[in-house]
């Protein structure tokens, strides 16, 4: 087990990235909800010294730049089949839209388990690249976000179609 991470500096903060093996399994916030202890993270490395977490950097750097709409990495989050479930429906939701909790525990087949969904979404453990930020609430409000509410509107704000945007107030 080679388990191994790396702190990048982004315009949201300070990014963990944690890669065991081949695969990319975690991406946190300094002070995200459910942060694992940094123990298990595996030591620092220098990201020009592993190219997986090289591209990881490469990558995460675009898509906040503007300049990536889709990640590709090898991913390997832990989960039980509940939280895979609501992963795999969260990794399909295009860029520049969003969902509810509500819609996806319909997608599962039971409506009344959107507090359920909520809560498989807020474990994920790859913020961002797994783009839980693009769910909210069933009025389209910003609801609980691991990494913050204005880190939240700030993905949402920068998937945001042109048109949109020009016509905001704020």
């Amino acid at each position: 087990m080679n388990v191994r991470h790396v702190v990048l500096d982004s315009s949201l903060g300070p990014l963990t990235v944690v890669a065991e093996d081949g695969a990319i399994t975690g991406l946190y916030f300094r002070h995200h909800i459910r942060r694992p202890s940094a123990e298990t993270f595996g030591p620092e490395v220098p990201v020009s010294e592993d190219a997986l977490l090289n591209e990881a950097s490469t990558q995460l750097h675009e898509y906040l730049g503007g300049e990536r709409r889709e990640f590709d990495l090898p991913l390997a989050p832990e989960g039980d089949d509940f939280q895979d479930a609501v992963r795999t429906i969260v990794e399909d939701i295009p860029f520049g839209e969003t969902t509810t909790y509500g819609q996806i525990a319909e997608l599962l087949g039971d409506r009344r388990r959107a507090w359920d969904v909520g809560q498989a979404v807020g474990a994920n453990p790859l913020c961002i690249v797994v783009p839980c930020h693009r769910v909210v609430g069933a009025n389209g409000s910003l609801t609980g976000y691991a990494g913050g509410l204005k880190r939240k509107k700030a993905l949402l704000e920068l998937e945001e179609p042109a048109p949109v945007s020009a016509g905001r107030l704020f």
